[in-house]
C-alpha cells in the first residue's frame, strides 16, 4: 500500500484529486495487488504440467471442441455445481493441455486446484502410507476444489492402488470436482479398472455427474514435430 501512495503522489499532485479519491485510488490497488498475490500462490500450488489457457485450446469440428463449450467452462460453473469434467482422446490430441486450462481457469476464478499424473499420485499415496502421513494427504486432496488427474488407466493397476484411488474420489464425491484425462472411452473403465466392485465405485463417483469430452482429430504433438524437422534442401 506504500507503494501505491508513493507512485499516486508522483503521478498525481495533491491539488488534483480529493482525499475520498486518493483513498479510493490505493484501496483498490492494494485490492487487485492481494489479488495477484492469491492468484500466484494458486497457480503455484496447482504444478500444472504446461502452461495452458482455454483461450487458447484450438477449436475445430474435427477435434469434437467448439469454442462455445470453451466459452462455458471458462465459467466455472461446472465447479461450483461440484461436476466432474473427463476429457477423452488418442494419444497427443491434447488431452494434458485442456486438464491444464481447466485448472488454469478454476485458479483464476478463485478456485484452489491442483495437477496430478495418476502414476505420480498413486507413488505419493504409497509413500504417504509408508511414512504415516497418508491421512493427511488424503485431506489435502478431499479440500482442493479441482483435482486433475492425467493419463488416468495408462497403466493397469494394483489392488492397493485401485483402493487408493477409491479413497481419493470417495472423499470428493459431491464435495469438489475431479478432471481426467484419458485415452479409455468410460464405457471401458469398468473392465480396465479389475476389481468389479471397486470399478463399480470408482466409476460411479466420476462419472455419474461427469461432463464428456471427446477430442479427435489428428495428433497435435506428431504435427507439431514434423512443423519443426527441417526442411530438405
Amino acid at each position: 500500500m506504500a507503494q501505491a501512495v508513493r507512485e499516486l503522489m508522483d503521478t498525481a499532485p495533491g491539488h488534483q484529486l480529493s482525499f475520498d479519491e486518493k483513498l479510493g485510488i490505493v484501496v483498490d490497488r492494494e485490492w487487485a495487488e492481494r489479488d495477484n498475490r492469491r492468484l500466484t500462490r494458486r497457480l503455484k500450488e496447482a504444478k500444472l504440467a504446461t502452461r495452458a489457457s482455454l483461450d487458447n485450446v484450438l477449436c475445430d469440428p474435427e477435434r469434437g471442441v467448439d469454442k462455445a463449450t470453451m466459452r462455458a467452462l471458462s465459467s466455472c460453473q461446472w465447479v461450483k455445481s461440484k461436476h466432474n469434467i473427463v476429457v477423452v482422446g488418442k494419444t497427443g490430441v491434447g488431452k494434458t493441455y485442456v486438464g491444464a486450462a481447466l485448472a488454469d481457469a478454476a485458479c483464476r476464478t478463485g478456485y484452489r486446484a491442483i495437477f496430478f499424473r495418476v502414476p505420480r499420485l498413486l507413488e505419493e499415496l504409497a509413500l504417504a502410507r509408508a511414512s504415516g502421513v497418508y491421512a493427511s494427504l488424503l485431506g489435502k486432496l478431499s479440500r482442493i476444489d479441482v483435482l486433475v488427474l492425467d493419463d488416468f488407466l495408462l497403466n493397469p493397476m494394483t489392488d492397493i492402488e485401485r483402493r487408493d484411488l477409491l479413497e481419493v474420489v470417495e472423499d470428493r464425491y459431491d464435495k469438489t470436482s475431479t478432471v481426467i484425462t484419458t485415452q479409455m472411452p468410460t464405457k471401458t473403465w469398468h473392465e480396465a479398472l479389475g476389481d468389479p466392485t471397486i470399478a463399480d465405485a470408482i466409476c460411479d463417483r466420476l462419472v455419474h455427474n461427469a461432463h464428456v469430452l471427446k477430442l479427435g482429430g489428428p495428433s497435435i504433438r506428431r504435427k507439431k514435430a514434423l512443423e519443426t524437422q527441417p526442411q530438405p534442401a
